[in-house]
């Protein structure tokens, strides 16, 4: 019965310091969810961040820095990096950011997939 109890105490204390590491810091602005992709042509999309804005009470605004990884009919294959900037009003609690991205090797010359959208950096000003 000890032993188990022991062992029930140091997973809950594992699993607390855990939590407490995956904590964000406080102010940290973070995303909603997944970035969205629309296509809106053969080599046009739109890349959409949805912001969460609870910690902008008084309004904020920033960037978000990330990577788009797109290929074409062809094969050629590609990573860019890319920033988008966005604003959070006054006690909203969301927002979101919209990037227009036109991506291919020579204008309208393939059809291109997005294979990965992947978040660098989200910063934040007052």
């Amino acid at each position: 019965m000890k032993l188990s109890s022991m062992f029930l105490m140091t997973a809950m204390a594992a699993s607390a310091s855990r939590a407490a590491l995956a904590a964000p810091p406080e102010g940290t602005v973070l995303l909603t969810g997944d970035p969205v992709v629309m296509r809106l042509n053969k080599d046009e999309f739109r890349i959409v961040f949805g912001i969460d804005g609870k910690s902008c009470v008084h309004g904020c605004s920033g960037s978000v820095r990330y990577w788009v990884d797109w290929k074409t009919s062809d094969g050629t294959a590609r990573s860019e990096r890319k920033e988008v900037s966005y604003v959070v009003a006054p006690e909203a609690a969301r927002t979101i950011a919209v990037d227009r991205q036109y991506l291919d090797t020579a204008e309208g010359a393939h059809t291109v997939d997005v294979v990965k959208v992947r978040v660098d950096t989200i910063t934040r000003r007052e």
